[in-house]
């Protein structure tokens, strides 16, 4: 859950030392973004200034925080650009607590979008661009609705417990009477995910209180509850619902990342009654995730859906 406010003195710091601060606010079906452009590296955003600006009562509000920058600007852009040389920028993606994350779906098509109304990339329909990120680089390609991203290879966190058991951990969230069987899926980024019986289930959820995960993962986790549609597939597309604590942030009303990692423990628990292409609806919207062969050899998801950016603004 998103940590308390700050207390008086440090937000008031935090808040002079943003002053004249140019932000822009924009979303991917619902999950909200600050977005700050510091193309050449200049500006030091602590963690007190991230909960500041996310902050929903006292400051703009939204689930994490995008510095827009140059990749050859960050220590993490310069080692990725060995392997990228086409990934010019760079997603430095902050959670609303401050805490440093390493990759957000929705974030990076809101990033995408940015980029592309500021002139900072040419990007036509159908065309396509790299971007670095703390999981790697991606590739976003812009589509008639918005955009789709190549999220990479996904894989099981713990593959031989989650094959022979077909779930690796217990998790009981506030709503529950007792623990659920969960998967643990990578995406670049930790996630468990929790399959419910009914939309009931799904409805009663608390999610300001952090879902209790067992065993607890080191680093924390994004944790999804869903319950899969029925049928599960229709003319081929498979289709679920999900609810997502994100950590270091709260509920929020999408998770790219989350959607791909449910649709991946959706698919592994329907086994030959899945399908390879999922729409996964969330409280903000609807997203498009399909599974494809990679350029590595390895399975990758492609994570497709809208972005938007709301307004502009200026810290007082």
């Amino acid at each position: 859950m998103t940590s308390p406010h700050l207390d008086p003195e440090r937000q008031s710091a935090a808040q002079q030392q943003l002053s004249g601060l140019r932000f822009t606010k924009g979303h991917g079906t619902g999950n909200d973004f600050v977005l700050v452009e510091d193309q050449r590296g200049d500006i030091e955003l602590t963690p007190d200034h991230v909960r500041v600006l996310t902050d929903r009562h006292l400051g703009i509000g939204g689930d994490g925080l995008i510095r827009v920058v140059r990749s050859q600007e960050l220590l993490e852009g310069r080692d990725l650009l060995e392997a990228a040389p086409d990934a010019e920028w760079f997603m430095d993606y902050r959670n609303g607590d401050g805490s440093i994350a390493e990759m957000c779906g929705n974030g990076v098509r809101v990033f995408v979008h940015y980029l592309a109304q500021r002139g900072l990339v040419q990007l036509a329909e159908g065309g396509a661009v790299t971007i670095g990120t703390r999981a790697g680089a991606r590739t976003v390609r812009r589509t008639a609705h918005g955009y789709a991203i190549d999220m990479g290879p996904w894989s099981y966190i713990d593959e031989e417990l989650a094959l022979e058991r077909a779930a690796d951990s217990l998790v009981l969230a506030a709503g529950l009477q007792d623990p659920r069987p969960a998967l643990s899926i990578s995406m670049g980024n930790p996630h468990t995910v929790v399959a419910l019986a009914e939309d009931m289930e799904l409805d009663g959820l608390d999610l300001h209180q952090v879902p209790n995960v067992d065993p607890a993962p080191p680093h924390g986790t994004n944790v999804e509850f869903v319950v899969p549609a029925e049928p599960l597939v229709q003319e081929g597309v498979g289709r679920l619902r999900m609810r997502v604590h994100e950590r270091g942030v709260g509920e929020t009303q999408s998770c790219g990342t989350g959607a791909c990692a449910a649709a991946a423990a959706v698919r592994a628990w329907a086994g030959d009654a899945g399908s390879d292409q999922w729409i996964v609806d969330v409280p903000g919207g609807a997203v498009g995730v399909e599974f494809v062969p990679g350029p590595d050899g390895a399975e990758h998801v492609v994570l497709s859906g809208p972005a938007e950016l709301v307004f502009d603004g200026q810290m007082p």
